[in-house]
């Protein structure tokens, strides 16, 4: 078993745009469904998503902040060798403008066509407590920092 650091994984997770970012449901059940980190790569164990305040997602992490994502990187088993990330996390929902400017990107105006300005916009901040990995040969855990 090899030792991956969050360096070396925050390296690997450079071309992974899109995550399934899973939450729990009123009836305790896992609802899942893409996220994109819209190139916000410096991984140091907080990944940060935009949606809609009136969106399933914000429902269900306001009553359960314990989160999963997952993601898959771009190369497969005949193309090199696979990179699988597992996450569990706990996400805090962020409402400030500010906060948005710092993760907005132009590719964001699809979605929220006034930016930063939009109605009912809310940033997710998903802070890692546990990550696992497979990278074909090996798997292990990230440590993180305490």
């Amino acid at each position: 078993m090899s030792t991956m650091t969050l360096a070396d994984l925050s390296e690997k997770m450079r071309d992974i745009d899109f995550t399934m970012l899973f939450t729990r449901t009123e009836n305790g059940q896992l609802a899942g469904r893409p996220m994109s980190n819209n190139g916000d790569v410096e991984y140091k164990g907080d990944s940060y998503y935009f949606t809609f305040d009136a969106s399933r997602t914000v429902s269900d992490i306001e009553r359960d902040a314990t989160v999963g994502l997952s993601f898959q990187g771009s190369k497969g088993l005949l193309g090199g060798s696979p990179l699988f990330i597992s996450v569990e996390g706990q996400a805090e929902l962020i409402r400030d403008k500010a906060a948005f400017a710092e993760h907005w990107t132009k590719d964001l105006d699809y979605w929220f066509e006034d930016g930063i300005d939009t109605p009912g916009v809310v940033l997710i901040k998903v802070h890692a407590t546990r990550i696992h990995y497979w990278d074909g040969k090996h798997e292990g855990e990230v440590p993180l920092a305490a």
